[in-house]
């Protein structure tokens, strides 16, 4: 294929592609290189005036352009390149300095305009044709830019660098606590990580940057000391030039090259200045002075009375300081007028806010709500909730939620806690789903003494039956507290008395409130492997709704469901081969066969249970009628007076001996005989012979 002649490519001697300097050259690191090398070279090899000229306008404008950027920006840290920018302009100026030295010593003798036209003219337009008079401005300038301006930038630099540094663990503390409470993610965290890192390295870097501008001011003083005296001692001797000729020449290139340097280096001290002291100042320059400054009307008015005072006094010029009182004035009278406009804003702003209109009917549906847990309280209970006393009962209720969570892997729904005027003073009520489950008095101020042993103790109190488990008990002050301790009686404060009953309470409708919703939450919340098996089996073999009524069968039991994936494997696993969520929910409870176990243990590490006869066996078995769901229990009632009467016999001897048995019976008859004690003896635990662990270390404690 033809190449175009315009692309073909310049290969030189050994291969060397020519055409590739100029695309290094726009790339910016080799730019950049080759401007600093330039820099040095400038140092050593003499430069022509006509050069010279143009490298001093960029000298200038670059330092312009550092300042309007220094103005211009919000913050600090968007200039961040600026200690290397300033050492880059400290040596281009040096190099100028150097370059200009060398011209007017080599060329001094053949006029004003040896160095250039820019040096000439600076050194006239200053000076005015009197040397002495450019040798002042010149020492003035230098003195402005080394005593006043870079000292105070440097020691602002240092100030910043050292405070910032100290206060850097603090705020990475800071940003750590905001992660970790939630309030910022990941990404903004390390992004201000970032920036406090920058802000360090930044005034640690002015810090040190702040000494090129000062020893920029020490060189251009020497060099200029040098100019004078060695353009003199070689226009005289050298070149035979009269003294008063040479003094005028080489003093007019001197200062002239003197101001063409210092200039641009005020410049940008003063650049540095505004960058170093902008620290706590949000926006530009112009808007951030100029809100602070200008905006504040009663000093305006004080400046303009001022200015007005002062043009009065006899000698003083009117003009100007009139002018400047009727321009403050102005400025003054704008600023009230803005101010009042605010307030009135901000007045109807909180008029709008206190203007409530009037309520109108609620939406029927608000009347459907129903609230599942709900605790009303009499007015002389509501000290329980009040915040002096610490949130006591909303700190119990709270623990209750955990425990329960922690214990069933059953999470309780939101708790309402209202006061009720319609209630006796001192009792209170627990309600689920808008039903009252159980109900109480309390005395604040006392404390409920009970006996291990069932009996009331012998204190002087109010006696009541317990309201949780309906135990003999005496309300007793605080006189009798330590009597009672004593004496090893069960103390319990009111709060407590009132959160053990809303335990009890819960934990005996835990199924009825375990919601399809709480359900599906938990299912939609399994790591991808369960819920591969949960898609898997629903809805096919079993529903999510099915599910629900498993972990209600085992909470109605008491039985926990915090191994939900287990309970999933099981469910999985029996759904395969029947429908009838009561078999599944049995082959669950085989599967949890360790877990029920451990939960009835004694003090021995033994399961202490008390037998189903065969006789009893069997008659549980004759009085099974229909299959499947259909299957149910129909006993005579004479034979379930005998069987709960055989049953709280063995149960009652079991106590005395300090057993707390669990009923053993078969796997075919475990349900419906659990269906007949819950009505007598909720607390009893009925296991079947599959429940069994095998490691499980059983002890006899009766038979029915």
């Amino acid at each position: 294929m033809a190449q175009s002649p315009g692309l073909a490519p310049s290969i030189g001697p050994g291969g060397f592609d020519w055409n590739a300097i100029p695309r290094m050259l726009v790339r910016g690191e080799y730019a950049l290189g080759v401007g600093v090398l330039a820099l040095v070279i400038m140092l050593i090899v003499p430069i022509p005036a006509v050069l010279l000229d143009f490298l001093l306008a960029i000298s200038i404008t670059l330092s312009v352009l550092i300042l309007m950027t220094s103005l211009l920006i919000k913050k600090p840290l968007e200039f961040s390149a600026f200690p290397a920018v300033l050492l880059m302009a400290t040596l281009l100026r040096l190099a100028l300095n150097i370059a200009t030295t060398r011209l007017i010593l080599a060329n001094g003798h053949e006029g004003e305009r040896a160095a250039g036209d820019i040096i000439a003219t600076f050194g006239h337009f200053v000076m005015q044709g009197n040397f002495v008079i450019g040798v002042v401005v010149f020492a003035i300038l230098v003195i402005v830019n080394f005593v006043v301006i870079t000292k105070g930038s440097g020691r602002i630099a240092e100030v910043a660098a050292r405070f910032t540094l100290d206060a850097m663990p603090g705020k990475q503390m800071a940003i750590d606590a905001d992660l970790s409470a939630g309030l910022i993610d990941e990404t903004e965290a390390r992004a201000r990580r970032k920036e406090l890192e920058g802000e360090s390295n930044f005034y640690g870097a002015m810090d040190g940057s702040s000494k090129f501008v000062r020893g920029d001011a020490v060189a251009g003083l020497l060099i200029t000391f040098i100019n004078v005296i060695g353009g003199m001692v070689i226009g005289v001797a050298q070149e035979g030039l009269p003294f008063s000729e040479a003094a005028n020449v080489y003093t007019t290139l001197t200062v002239g090259d003197g101001l063409v340097s210092q200039i641009p280096a005020l410049i940008v001290s003063i650049a540095a200045g505004l960058l170093v002291s902008k620290a706590g100042v949000d926006g530009a320059a112009d808007k951030a002075i100029g809100v602070q400054l200008f905006t504040n009307p009663r000093s305006l008015s004080m400046v303009g009375g001022a200015a007005l005072v002062a043009g009065l006094l006899p000698g003083m010029p009117m003009i100007p300081f009139f002018a400047l009182a009727g321009g403050a004035g102005y400025w003054a009278w704008r600023g009230f007028k803005l101010q009042q406009a605010k307030d009135d804003e901000a007045e109807r702003e909180q008029i709008r806010k206190d203007f409530k209109p009037a309520a109108g009917e609620p939406p029927i549906s608000e009347s459907l709500a129903v609230d599942e847990l709900k605790i009303e309280l009499g007015f002389g209970l509501l000290g329980f909730i009040n915040e002096t006393q610490g949130r006591k009962l909303t700190d119990q209720v709270k623990a209750v939620r955990r425990q329960l969570a922690a214990e069933f892997g059953f999470v309780a729904p939101q708790v309402r806690i209202i006061d009720n005027l319609e209630l006796p003073s001192e009792e209170y009520r627990i309600l689920v789903k808008e039903v009252v489950a159980g109900r109480g008095a309390l005395r604040p101020q006392l404390h409920l003494a009970m006996d291990a042993t069932g009996r009331a103790p012998p204190l002087s109190g109010e006696r009541v039956s317990e309201p949780v488990f309906g135990l003999p008990a005496v309300w007793i002050d605080d006189a009798l507290k330590e009597e009672a301790a004593v004496s090893g009686y069960t103390l319990v404060d009111a709060a407590t008395v009132l959160t053990t009953h809303f335990t009890e309470i819960v934990k005996e409708n835990m199924a009825e409130l375990l919601s399809y919703a709480s359900v599906k939450g938990l299912v939609d919340e399994l790591p991808k492997p369960q819920r591969a098996l949960v898609d898997d089996i629903t809805p096919g073999h079993i529903t999510v709704s099915g599910i629900q009524r498993v972990l209600q069968n085992l909470l109605r039991e008491r039985v926990s469901v915090r191994d939900f994936s287990t309970i999933l494997e099981a469910v999985a696993e029996a759904s395969s081969s029947s429908t009838d969520l009561l078999a599944v929910t049995e082959y669950v409870r085989a599967r949890l066969a360790r877990q029920l176990c451990n939960a009835n243990v004694d003090g021995s590490g033994a399961l202490p249970v008390v037998a189903l006869s065969p006789e009893w066996e069997e008659t549980f078995a004759e009085a099974l009628i229909g299959s499947g769901a259909d299957r149910q229990l129909a006993l005579e009632p004479s034979r379930l007076h005998a069987f709960v009467a055989d049953l709280r016999s063995a149960f009652e001897q079991a106590a005395q001996r300090g057993d707390a048995p669990v009923l053993l019976t078969s796997a075919t008859v475990r349900p419906y005989v659990r269906t007949l004690v819950e009505r007598f003896r909720p607390q009893t635990t009925v296991m079947s012979q599959n429940e069994i662990h095998p490691r499980a270390r059983l002890r006899s404690a009766g038979t029915v």
